[in-house]
């Protein structure tokens, strides 16, 4: 298993976004820090990824929230929560994403 957080450097969002992996990661009985940070620095970068903007969290290379699409872009993603629109999911929407995919 493995898990990244795909991010660029501009994304305002990237550092929330791993402390709430981490916390979901830790609630499901994981490790801190059980995931690796992936820098998007260019639109190369994103080749043979499923970055649909920054931050996209992967498990085994796969979207965890499948309705962002690929793209080359180097912008920041939108997510739906219950709150509305946000620029990263919730905690509990990361548990349930990982969860749901067996981890």
């Amino acid at each position: 298993m493995r898990i990244e957080l795909l991010y660029i450097n501009e994304c305002p969002n990237s550092d929330e976004a791993a402390r709430r992996l981490d916390e979901a990661l830790i609630a499901l009985g994981h490790q801190r820090g059980e995931f690796d940070l992936r820098l998007i620095d260019t639109p190369a970068d994103t080749v043979g990824t499923a970055f649909a903007g920054s931050p996209t969290i992967t498990l085994d290379g796969a979207d965890i929230f499948p309705g962002g699409a690929a793209t080359g872009d180097l912008a920041c993603r939108i997510y739906q929560t219950p709150g509305g629109l946000a620029g990263l999911p919730t905690v509990d929407q990361i548990k349930q994403a990982l969860t749901g995919r067996g981890v």
